[in-house]
């Protein structure tokens, strides 16, 4: 295994952490009808602010990052 290979694998480790950890801290959404019809008028009208929103940018950002690294990492080993 090479450097860049152990590298990756640190990475892609903390990427997937990341994810997990990002994914859990975020709100839940409503149940029921009422929550969907309010979830659909806040996102509609802009009220999805503060720390939900930056959770799910943070998520988007390490799922990309595992994403790519993942692609990386199996390009090497198939070597």
């Amino acid at each position: 295994m090479s450097a860049l290979e152990i590298i990756l694998t640190v990475i892609h480790i903390l990427l997937a952490l990341g994810v997990i950890v990002t994914v859990l801290l975020q709100s839940g959404k409503s149940a029921g009808l009422s929550g969907a019809i309010a979830g659909g008028a806040e996102t509609f009208f802009g009220k999805k602010k503060g720390m939900d929103e930056f959770l799910s940018k943070l998520s988007t950002g390490f799922a990309i990052g595992f994403l790519l690294t993942s692609l990386l990492l199996s390009s090497t080993l198939v070597r």
